[in-house]
């Protein structure tokens, strides 16, 4: 009866401590690799007094990937601030700024796409970085990176002057 008893407590205490050792393991964190990393732009202009750069409103803009039926933005209203995703599979991102009265502008973004491990249980996530952009000046006067590194924390990448 001894015996059954302390096979009993034995038992007992060998699952306690193997719940207490599971409990306390680490859960894979994956924040990093759900959100994706976006380019965020600001509409500016040219102060003509001052020469400096200050931020603007477009009043209505719907952003469109070339190529795709894709509607990055779709007819955003009072736009000063917007933010773009870029293409994995290729090494630029081609939009479509569509303006009131019809009048569009193409801006090209041409990017290098660099995946780095993150763990086993998270996967990879992607190092976009803006290595050059080309454009058309119907409404856009001039586009300025400030930012080449794509991210997921609000910080601006590009100045779009109009």
């Amino acid at each position: 009866m001894k015996k059954l008893f302390n096979l009993s407590i034995a038992v007992t205490l060998l699952y306690a401590l193997t719940s207490l050792f599971y409990a306390c393991s680490e859960e894979a964190d994956c924040s990093l690799t759900d959100n994706r990393g976006m380019i965020v732009c600001n509409v500016c202009q040219i102060d003509p007094t001052l020469g400096t750069a200050i931020k603007d409103t477009l009043d209505s803009l719907t952003i469109t990937a070339a190529g795709t039926d894709s509607i990055i933005a779709n007819r955003l209203a009072e736009v000063s601030i917007f933010s773009l995703p870029l293409r994995y599979a290729v090494d630029s991102t081609q939009l479509i700024f569509h303006y009131v009265r019809k009048v569009t502008d193409t801006v090209v973004i041409r990017h290098t796409n660099k995946p780095y491990f993150v763990s086993m249980d998270c996967g990879y996530q992607m190092q976009q970085s803006i290595t050059g952009i080309r454009y058309t000046r119907h409404n856009i006067d001039s586009i300025y990176i400030a930012n080449p590194e794509a991210n997921i924390n609000g910080t601006k990448n590009l100045e779009i002057f109009y």
